[in-house]
């Protein structure tokens, strides 16, 4: 795996693979500047240790060391749980891989290229393992981001870095003995959940830098007697890891349309559908919801309350259907109120079972249905194969609200731009740097500057 992921080069990847690499950046930058004054991302910025030449926390102005920029930029981007998502690893890769490269590139600069080539070797050996290790049994026990997304970062690092082979492996067999995250969160809402990325972000940066002074670690970390498959999976690793064997996982990476739960994005766009047909959520006498197996038996996401957070919500796949079907949209807003009586009487009504052949189906799909009969007696009904990811437009679109509203129009341009021309950038670390707030000489100049930015995009 080490020697793979080093010997990986952008020339190996072709446009669609490095298109979607740069979306999943935009992607992880526009959640990071959306969620940067929730009570998590506000914590995670506080505890950071300033440091003059350090690297960025997005959105602010207080550079921190790597590792704590990279904790920090990682819990922003955790915050909205509208994250980038593998469902064959049930992983979110992006959240830990760019916050990982991005200090690294201010510590030591490197090429935009680079950059690009380093987060695909991370999506794919994190995803590789993660298909390898996971099951739905291990996953209501463990947070499969925590467990598997330090040693994709791991390796995404030491490519970016040009470490050799020997210290590749030892960065990728320390980052495993961080592997760490439990699901108890799901029960009880509470927030740990967002720290978990920051976390293996953090201690990837660790393992790199242990790495580069010479650590040496178990080469047999994960097939060993006692390595990651016989400490989790309790039974040994089935076959040799063989990384590019195929299309690149990032290719089988979505970008959530919803900001909650995977498990419940599916679900969510099927009630969306139905709640254009109703003719008023008061006339729904009962609900009924299919989803594949694993989805019913993740942690959470069969909640139907009470919900005393935010996060207990955006986990349960009936609140988020409820909510749904109550307010006729899909949003942020949708897990505001968590007492609200219209979603909590559809809640009660909801009943959610595990369908055979979206069982069948998944991890390549992820289909749903929503069947809503109506105090009439009349029956809606939609049916959806797979989740429709979001598009690279609705992307962009999210990142300019996002950055627009913390860094200004003229300077989120700036940034969106220079991640469009990665791959020709010579030094990568500048993409970070954009994402600073940086002071600015007059207020009025910059209202000015803004608006025009503004006027131009309307235009496009």
């Amino acid at each position: 795996m080490a020697r793979a992921s080093l010997r990986a080069s952008p020339a190996d990847f072709d446009s669609e693979v490095v298109a979607k690499a740069k979306i999943c950046l935009l992607d992880f930058l526009s959640c990071a500047f959306e969620a940067r004054d929730h009570a998590w991302s506000r914590q995670a910025i506080g505890i950071a240790r300033p440091l003059e030449t350090g690297a960025t926390i997005i959105g602010t102005g207080k550079p921190a060391t790597p590792g704590d920029a990279a904790f920090a930029n990682a819990t922003l981007g955790h915050g909205l749980v509208r994250e980038d998502m593998h469902a064959g690893s049930i992983c979110h890769h992006g959240v830990v891989i760019w916050p990982t490269l991005l200090a690294l590139s201010e510590r030591t600069p490197f090429s935009g290229a680079t950059l690009l080539c380093a987060a695909i070797v991370g999506y794919e050996a994190g995803a590789k393992i993660g298909r390898a290790l996971f099951n739905a049994d291990l996953a209501r026990l463990y947070r499969p981001t925590g467990i598997v997304a330090p040693l994709g970062a791991a390796l995404a690092g030491s490519h970016a870095l040009g470490l050799s082979e020997n210290a590749s492996i030892s960065a990728l067999s320390i980052a495993a003995n961080t592997s760490s995250g439990l699901n108890e969160w799901p029960h009880t809402g509470g927030s740990e959940m967002y720290f978990h990325p920051g976390f293996a972000a953090r201690n990837a940066i660790a393992a790199i830098e242990l790495a580069e002074a010479g650590a040496y670690a178990s080469e047999t970390i994960l097939e060993g007697e006692a390595g990651l498959f016989a400490a989790y999976r309790r039974e040994p690793l089935a076959a040799d890891i063989q990384m590019f064997a195929g299309r690149p996982e990032i290719m089988a990476v979505y970008n959530k349309p919803v900001p909650a739960c995977n498990f419940a994005q599916t679900a969510a766009q099927a009630a969306l559908r139905v709640a254009h047909e109703l003719p008023g959520a008061d006339e729904i006498a009962a609900i009924a919801v299919g989803v594949p197996d694993a989805a019913v038996r993740y942690p959470g996401c069969d909640s139907l309350g009470p919900y005393a957070h935010a996060l207990q919500a955006k986990m349960s796949i009936p609140f988020t259907v409820a909510a749904t079907l109550a307010r006729g949209t899909i949003e942020e807003d949708n897990f505001s109120r968590l007492d609200d009586p219209d979603i909590l009487r559809l809640v009660e009504l909801i009943d959610l079972r595990g369908d055979s052949t979206f069982t069948a189906a998944f991890p390549a799909a992820q289909g749903a249905e929503i069947t809503v009969r109506l105090r009439n007696g009349e029956t809606l009904q939609r049916r959806l194969d797979d989740v429709i990811a979001a598009t690279p437009e609705q992307i962009r679109s999210r990142f300019r609200d996002a950055a627009d509203a913390v860094i200004g129009a003229r300077q989120a341009l700036a940034l969106e731009e220079l991640v469009d021309g990665c791959a020709s950038l010579a030094d990568g670390s500048r993409i970070a740097a954009h994402c600073r707030i940086q002071p600015s000489n007059t207020s009025e100049f910059r209202k000015r500057a803004d608006t025009t930015i503004a006027a131009t995009r309307g235009l496009q």
